[in-house]
Parts: structure tokens; sequence; C-alpha cells
């Protein structure tokens, strides 16, 4: 049970369901309040109607025992004591109209027309009759009928009435007629009309509603959990291919796409587009690991190599070999080392230094470098920065013919480091693939000169993390020009007097 309710397809459903039966209930009861409220006032209607008639023949001077009162309704004429003067022939029992009495007694200026006495309840006196001071519809003096007329308004309640030994619920309604006829005075007619088929019609309305509402409810259910499954189809073919990649470890395979434009075609693109960017990364590092295994086991080789001859031979030891070997691993230990953390995730600081200082610096050690630098101010890690700018210069002196030149300038927000050589060059689709790890160009692939192809690699992932760049295009004198920029100014993370600038300057940054 728990776990069907933790699907999304039995939520759906249940939610779905419940929404739908609040909405249907409260509608079948506005449906039959709405009803229930016309066909009780078709009833009143009626009820109004045969009042008025009685009293329009009262009116006319029509006697008691000669009034026109219909058998199969309640109807009684009431004087302003409240006595029944008049009532239908077979009324046997009636209440809600505040007058119990069914059979008329004789009335002072009754005179003719009057029933004999109380007829079966002939012993009873007017005390029976307690509401009968009322019945003249509460009118003052300022609003008493004048003789003939018949009052525009009508008094309604609904009671019970036993018509010739049935009983059933009316809607009775009391208009009152001035009558001056034998000193009548004013009278009130009460006359019923049946609630029998408005009831009847109410059950019926609520007996389809109690049928057809749980109908109604299963099969919206039933089309909710049928569509919800259809809908959710393609996200267990999802779930089920990526279990299968998890198994298999093979994310050379890709999530089925629906061939529809909703958000499940969005996420199993996304999906696809996610496993494409983790097989690229885990390609990545198999090759990474490939090729360092690959790099440090040359110089670990050839130090093993010398240090064997040595102890057996200590004359033949070739000890500025085994220098150079291991300062060669070292450095490979050490660029690897940084890669690691870069990719890590290690964030570059926000110290502060002189760039024109780093680069002065760098440059002086090393030979026929001729630097044109300013003081400019940029926030980083000093470290990694002056790790590129030692593989830019290596590079451009392993490649340069004769001279190799460095110059730093700002340009608005940005700080521009260019080094230039009069080498070679690099062709222009290399350019980019020069920036991969383990990449040396043809003319550099020989380890004693040529490094392990992890300098430039390292030193656009140091660029990026302080939110800078690093490109190669041709030198204008011949060669390659290899251009840093760094925000000037301000930390990496947008800290700094120039964080408002930040990205502007990402904006205006070569890409």
């Amino acid at each position: 049970m728990r776990r069907l309710f933790g699907s999304v397809r039995a939520r759906a459903t249940l939610a779905a369901t419940f929404v739908v039966a609040v909405a249907l209930v409260a509608a079948g009861i506005a449906v039959l309040f709405s009803l229930r409220s016309n066909l009780y006032e078709q009833a009143g209607t009626e009820a109004e109607r045969a009042a008025r008639t009685v009293a329009a023949d009262l009116a006319g001077g029509t006697a008691y025992d000669e009034l026109s009162l219909d058998g199969d309704r309640p109807v009684q004429v009431v004087d302003a004591s409240g006595t029944l003067v008049a009532a239908s022939e077979d009324l046997e029992r009636i209440s809600g109209t505040g007058v119990d009495a069914v059979r008329p007694r004789a009335s002072a200026g009754g005179g003719s027309g009057a029933a004999d006495g109380a007829g079966e309840d002939g012993d009873d006196d007017d005390s029976d009759d307690d509401s009968g001071g009322g019945h003249n519809g509460g009118r003052g003096n300022d609003d008493a009928l004048e003789p003939g007329e018949i009052g525009d308004d009508a008094d309604f309640s609904d009671g019970t009435a036993t018509i010739d030994g049935e009983s059933a619920d009316y809607r009775f309604a009391a208009v009152e007629v001035e009558v001056e006829v034998q000193d009548r005075g004013t009278l009130t007619v009460y006359a019923g009309s049946p609630l029998t088929a408005e009831q009847s019609a109410v059950r019926t309305a609520l007996t389809v509603m109690l049928i057809g509402f749980p109908l109604l409810l299963a099969v919206m259910a039933g089309v909710t959990w049928l569509v919800t499954r259809r809908a959710l189809r393609p996200v267990e073919g999802i779930r089920g291919e990526m279990a299968a990649i998890t198994a298999s470890e093979d994310l050379a395979r890709r999530v089925p796409v629906p061939d529809t434009h909703d958000e499940v075609a969005r996420l199993a693109r996304t999906t696809n587009e996610t496993l494409a960017v983790l097989e690229a990364s885990v390609e990545r590092q198999r090759r990474f690991v490939a090729d360092a295994s690959h790099e440090l086991r040359s110089p670990i080789a050839s130090l093993r190599t010398q240090l064997e001859v040595g102890v057996a031979h200590p004359e033949l030891l070739d000890v500025p070999g085994a220098v150079e070997d291991t300062v060669r691993l070292q450095r490979l230990a050490a660029d690897l080392l940084l890669l690691a953390r870069l990719d890590a995730g290690e964030g570059p600081g926000d110290a502060r230094f002189d760039l024109g200082a780093l680069v002065r610096r760098e440059a002086a050690q090393r030979a026929g470098v001729t630097v044109d630098a300013a003081a400019v101010e940029v926030a980083g890690s000093r470290g990694q920065v002056g790790r590129v700018l030692a593989n830019l210069l290596d590079n451009a002196r392993r490649h340069a013919r004769s001279r190799t030149a460095v110059t730093l300038r700002t340009e608005g927000p940005w700080a521009v480091l260019a080094v230039a050589d009069d080498g070679a060059g690099v062709p222009e689709h290399e350019r980019e693939r020069i920036f991969e790890r383990f990449v040396r160009l043809d003319d550099a692939r020989s380890r004693d000169d040529g490094g392990a192809g992890l300098g430039l690699a390292i030193a656009r992932d140091v660029a990026r993390r302080h939110g800078g760049t690093l490109t190669v295009r041709e030198a204008p004198g011949g060669g390659a020009l290899f251009e840093l920029r760094l925000p000037a100014g301000r930390s990496p993370a947008g800290g700094g007097p120039a964080a408002t600038d930040g990205r502007a300057a990402r904006a205006d940054a070569p890409r």
C-alpha cells in the first residue's frame, strides 16, 4: 500500500479524484438548493393563486357555503377574531396556518352560509384558536383595506394537511380580503399547494447524484490513471535505461527521447546531454591517467636504469643525467598535482599583487626576453599566475629563433599580458588543440625539450579560474602571440573596487 501511494501516478489520481469530488459535492448541493427553492416558489405561487380566487369570491359577496373550495387542496377562511368560518369539505387535519380547526363555527354575523357549530369539534370553544388575533397580517389602522379590496401581499408557510384520509406536506399562502357584506370585516384566506411533486423531484435529483457521482468519480479516476500512466511511461523508460547504464557502467548509452515537445522530452534530452558530458569527463580522466602513467614511466625507468648501472659500475654513473631526470619527474609531479587541485575546484583566492613586478621577475630568470610591463594590480593566487607566466615563457623560449617579447598593459577593466616569439607559430587549426592536456605538436614531441604537454593546459585552466582568458594568434612579426587577460583591480569572485565592472569585463573578454 505504501509503495502504491508512493507513486506519482497514484498521488495524481487521488488528488484529481479528491478535487473533482469536492467540486461535484459543492455543485450538487447548489443544484439541490436551487431546485428546491424554485419548486417551493412555484408551489407558493399556485397556493397564492388559489387563495386569491377564494378571496375574490368573498369580496364579491359570495356566502361561505357557496364558495368554490377545491376539495383536493386545503382551504381555510378565518375572520378577524381567528374563527374558522369556511374550510374545504374533506379537510380532516391541518397544521402550519396557525388555525388547527377544520370545521367552521357559526359566527355572530355569519348568518347564512355558516356551517353548524363546530362539526365534529362542536364542543370546543374559541380558545382552541389561540393564534387568531394576528390574522389581519399585522396591519395597522393606517394600512386597513378598503371594502372589497384584496391585500397585495401574501404570507407563506409550510405545514401538513389530511384530506379524505391522505396526508401530505403543503405550501400555504395567506391572503387578506375586506368584506362588507353581513359585517364580515377582514377575512384571511389560507390555501395550500401540495409539495409532493417538488419533494419527489428533489429526491429524484438526490438519488441521481448519489448514484451518478460515484460512477463519474470512478470513470474520472480511471481516465486519470490511464492518462497519467501514458504520460509517465517515457519517464519509466528513462529510469529503466539509467538503471541499466548504472549497472553496466556504459556511459555511451543514451536514454530514449519521446517524440513530444513536453517536459518529459526536455528531461530526456537534458539527461542525454548530462550523460554526454559525463562520458567526455570520464574519457578525459582515463586519457589523463593513461598519459600521466606514460609520462611518468619514462623518467622513472631512465632514472632507475642509471641508478642500477651506478650500483654495478660506479664509474659509469651519469649523475647529471640522473639529476635531470629527477628534476623533470619533479616538475611533472608538480604539474599533475596542480591539475588535480584545479579539477577539485580549488579557488584562486583574492590576494592582491602587482602583475608587472611578477612579470619582470619571471623574465629576469630567462635569457633573451625583453619586457615592457607597467604596474598593474590583479587579484588571485600569485603562485598560480606565476606558474602561467613561467609556462608561457618556457613555451616561447623553446620555439623562438632568437627573441621573446613580453608586454603588459591595461585595456579598460582588463590587464593584458602578451608573450610573443619569432618562431614558426601555431597553425590556425591547432590553436585550440594545444591547450588540451598532454598534447604536443609534431615539432615538440621530444620529451627532452618539449615537456609533457601540460603547461598550456594548466595556463588556460588557471586563467579561466581567475575570471580571464588565454588565447593564441599569429604575432605581428611572425611566430606565436599568447595573450593572457585578467580582471584588473578586482578579485575573481567579483569583490574589490572594480567589482561593478565585472559583468562588462566578462562581456568584453575574447572567446
